[in-house]
């Protein structure tokens, strides 16, 4: 066996870092080359592995490379099934750590991320971690998205942005995948990220790291918000189009739904009536707005709701089909 392909014992770490890629081998070696660079305690043990999902550029060469330079570093795992959620739990299995902090291929680290990030973890008092993400110093927004207050936070979302600001302190809700660390032993007892949430080649509905957390908060798990733990985040011109903002917030619609269900008796078409009349309401924010972040933001709300309807009426219309069928 190669020492790319994995030509290191079952030794038990305290850090494992899990990087997810699929066709970005460009940036992805800006990743690692910036994690390698992490700068921890004296006597912490750590690798990164690095799992491609079944990549048909350059990846595996470029993760061969890290592996011959730095063999006792990094690990290179193949994982043939298409989706973001099954290459992270097939990294989950193959972790040598007890905290598992994750990373994306589009992100460029801190030197001291992995220390602020996984420092609360080692001590034992918490679980979970999460830092901020913010964008490359040359991240210049349009004018049409607001980065103010609530509405801000709300319309940043599809950037994969990630501030609550300099104090450090209990996290009150789930952190972003590609800046957060949880203790391996969390998966054994939640289970693992949802596969039908993960992006993948038929789907781009995405959630399955904010899931997890929230089945973790769900159950009261204390999370900790680490703001000097940053990573920062390249926006490519493509996710700076209206048209991408909108596709993503239907998406989000769409895996709301999915996460959590419908619980109103009282349905249309099986969509519950408060979506349509949640929709009205956005509807009519975004006619009246002037302001263009705001008016903007009244409209990826509309988007969202949308993709909220269109899945509770698919979600519905299954269960009357299944229904059907056990019938028959």
């Amino acid at each position: 066996m190669s020492l790319a392909e994995g030509d290191h014992s079952r030794i038990a770490m305290d850090i494992t870092v899990i990087l997810c890629t699929y066709n970005r081998c460009d940036s992805l070696v800006k990743a690692l080359e910036s994690v390698n660079e992490s700068i921890v305690d004296q006597g912490i043990t750590w690798e990164i592995l690095v799992v491609d999902n079944n990549s048909n550029d350059q990846t595996r060469q470029r993760i061969e490379e890290f592996c011959h330079r730095y063999p006792a570093r990094f690990r290179y795992l193949f994982e043939p099934q298409p989706g973001k959620s099954y290459a992270l739990n097939s990294g989950i299995r193959e972790a040598h750590g007890r905290v598992l902090a994750f990373m994306d291929d589009d992100v460029t680290t801190e030197t001291t991320w992995l220390q602020n990030l996984t420092k609360p973890l080692l001590s034992g008092k918490w679980v979970g971690a999460g830092g901020r993400i913010v964008p490359e110093e040359s991240f210049v927004p349009p004018a049409w998205l607001s980065r103010d207050g609530k509405m801000g936070r709300y319309s940043l979302a599809p950037l994969a942005l990630f501030d609550l600001g300099m104090q450090a302190g209990r996290l009150e809700e789930p952190p972003f995948g590609t800046n957060m660390a949880f203790q391996k032993e969390l998966f054994e007892k939640y289970g693992g990220f949802r596969t039908d949430l993960g992006p993948r080649p038929e789907s781009d509905i995405r959630s399955e790291d904010t899931e997890f957390g929230s089945r973790v908060l769900a159950g009261g798990e204390p999370l900790y918000y680490e703001p000097a733990a940053v990573v920062h985040h390249g926006v490519s011109k493509t996710r700076l189009e209206k048209k991408y903002f909108l596709n993503w917030w239907l998406d989000k619609g769409r895996t709301n739904i999915r996460e959590s269900g419908t619980s109103s008796p009282i349905t249309c078409w099986g969509v519950p009536l408060y979506l349509f009349r949640r929709l009205l309401v956005w509807t009519v924010r975004w006619m009246i707005a002037t302001d263009p972040g705001v008016r903007f933001g009244c409209k990826i709300r509309v988007w969202g709701k949308f993709g909220e309807i269109i899945e509770s009426h698919r979600l519905s219309a299954r269960r009357k089909l299944s229904r059907r069928e056990s019938d028959v």
